[in-house]
């Protein structure tokens, strides 16, 4: 072999080896423990949310500790499909694969139903077919789930358990006790102190009252000529009574009467979350269903008759849903 060739490998070698060394030492593969002790701890394991998951297909990514989508990016899908989870949720951790550069995780069942195993079976009958464990039709989106995954470069390195859960941090809670503590941990300093002195800011929203007073004894619900309201009601005298009053998801007034006859109203917003009011769950549930009509689309209603007296606020309903029932699987 001539003396060209040898010294042209020669160069190459020294230029690999040095780059395989470095990366090597950087990190590793997976070791076969650590995979196992990943998929023991966070198989069906229950965590409490930090942040609100987008209901839909479209899940959450975190790479290089950055989580994608978030700001406006994230706000438009919430507002667009609303959230799956929100921050002091609990959900469970129904899927854990460890899959090429990524850690999937899906939470609550995962944004898509997941069939039966006897849904796959198809049974000929008369020249027909049958599906023993019922017809396919129901609908795959799943409201109630969603994922996020954990992406590295080219594959997935060697991580302990806790190493994991550091990463995963901005979008989960391994560590709090309590739905409570790990909501405090995700708003903003100002909203902690008013939650904790069980105090109600202009600006909250609908969940960050709840935590501050608990759910109301009394709701109603009246119309300022465009803009529909409800009033949350705290206390009976003799005691201090407030008066919440909620637009949307924001709170824009709170009026407190004192047990001395003394008035405290408060309408400057004192905290600015920012991004769109979103509908949650429990809004949805209180919103009137479109009453039955003759009238074509388009057709206007007839004007209704004057008010022969004052109208009395209506009642608010505040049904509770049954939580959902979830599936755990692993691969």
């Amino acid at each position: 072999m001539s003396p060209r060739p040898i010294s042209v490998l020669l160069a190459m070698f020294l230029v690999v080896v040095p780059a395989f060394a470095g990366d090597s030492k950087n990190s590793s593969l997976l070791t076969e423990q650590h995979r196992m002790e990943l998929i023991r701890t966070f198989s069906s394991d229950l965590v409490y949310i930090r942040t609100q998951f987008p209901m839909g297909k479209v899940g959450l990514t975190i790479k290089n500790g950055k989580l994608s989508p978030n700001g406006d990016d994230l706000n438009k899908l919430l507002a667009l499909w609303g959230p799956s989870v929100k921050p002091g949720d609990r959900a469970i951790i129904t899927q854990f694969v460890l899959k090429n550069d990524r850690i999937h995780l899906e939470i609550n069942g995962g944004p898509v139903k997941k069939k039966k195993w006897y849904q796959h079976i198809q049974v000929g009958a008369g020249g027909g077919v049958m599906t023993p464990g019922g017809t396919n039709d129901d609908p795959i989106n799943n409201p109630r789930g969603s994922y996020v995954d954990l992406v590295f470069d080219r594959y997935i390195p060697d991580l302990t358990v806790e190493e994991v859960k550091q990463m995963l941090w901005p979008v989960f809670d391994f560590d709090s006790k309590s739905a409570l503590e790990a909501y405090l941990e995700s708003v903003p300093p100002k909203v902690r102190d008013a939650i904790k002195a069980h105090q109600v800011l202009v600006g909250m929203n609908r969940e960050m009252v709840i935590y501050a007073k608990g759910r109301p004894q009394k709701k109603t619900r009246e119309k300022d000529g465009e803009t529909e309201y409800e009033d949350w009601i705290y206390g009976e005298p003799p005691q201090d009574v407030d008066f919440i009053r909620v637009v949307g998801d924001e709170v824009v007034r709170v009026e407190t009467m004192k047990v001395d006859g003394q008035k405290i109203v408060k309408t400057e917003k004192e905290i600015d979350l920012g991004g769109p009011a979103v509908a949650t769950a429990a809004q949805k549930e209180n919103k009137p269903a479109n009453a039955p009509t003759l009238r074509r689309p388009g057709e206007g209603a007839p004007d209704a008759p004057p008010a022969s007296g004052p109208r009395r606020p209506t009642p608010v309903p505040d049904p509770s849903s049954p939580p959902p029932q979830f599936r755990a699987s692993e691969q």
